[in-house]
């Protein structure tokens, strides 16, 4: 992927992500047992950074009942807060938060994570929603993959177009729509095979919903609206 292009400092930060965040590979893997361990560790890591913020917390609380004017400035809560975004970065979703305003995703090392963390919500729905619900999260990684830089990083365009037909074959989930915004971005004849594949299938959520994906694909000005799909959808069950 992008940070594999990369050297010097590029590397460095793709092996900083790898020693927070590796052990969530295990979160989409097919043996159950290795997912079942993932989830133990993914529990653990929710509770550390819980633990942390709360020290945080009480350490803002203490200072503030001292009367310290500045408490922002105080070595103690420095020291909670560096505590607290260590323990954030190595857990999910936290771990997707830290990224910088306008830098470039395709060279971002953290993009295989934020794969990852959308193909764990595609992949197993049920174990995402009981372990690290994140609606905005994974709305704002949809967006923020939807540009052509990370369309034309070839690892990631194949990843992404996975992730459109698993979405498409499913019943809606919240945000699901949000998933057009990466087709227009990898439209070609790879996703469009899919798409077409599962349109005939005998899944009606997938005739209904690559219906819809295909139909809006060739109609790049048109905004992928609730309005837009409804009345879509009321014509194509006419």
């Amino acid at each position: 992927m992008g940070h594999g292009k990369g050297h010097g400092a590029d590397m460095d930060d793709a092996r900083a992500w790898d020693k927070r965040l590796a052990w969530a590979y295990g979160l989409i893997a097919n043996d159950p047992a290795e997912r079942a361990a993932a989830l133990d560790h993914l529990a653990s890591a929710r509770r550390r950074t819980e633990e942390a913020q709360h020290r945080f917390n009480e350490t803002l609380r203490m200072l503030q009942g001292q009367g310290v004017m500045y408490p922002y400035e105080d070595p103690a809560l420095r020291s909670a807060n560096e505590e607290y975004l260590w323990a954030r970065s190595h857990s999910l979703p936290s771990g997707m938060w830290d990224r910088g305003h306008g830098e470039d995703l395709a060279e971002w090392p953290g993009l295989p994570y934020a794969l990852l963390f959308l193909e764990w919500e595609a992949r197993y729905p049920e174990e995402w929603t009981r372990h690290a619900k994140a609606w905005g999260t994974k709305e704002g990684l949809i967006r923020d993959l939807a540009t052509d830089a990370v369309g034309q990083d070839p690892v990631a365009r194949t990843k992404l177009i996975d992730l459109v037909e698993i979405v498409v074959r499913r019943a809606y989930r919240c945000k699901d729509r949000e998933y057009v915004r990466i087709a227009r971005v990898v439209d070609g004849d790879p996703l469009r095979v899919r798409l077409e594949g599962a349109r005939r299938s005998e899944n009606p959520w997938a005739q209904l919903h690559a219906g819809y994906v295909l139909w809006i694909l060739d109609r790049p000005e048109v905004p992928n609206s609730r309005h837009v799909w409804r009345t879509w959808l009321a014509d194509a069950r006419q």
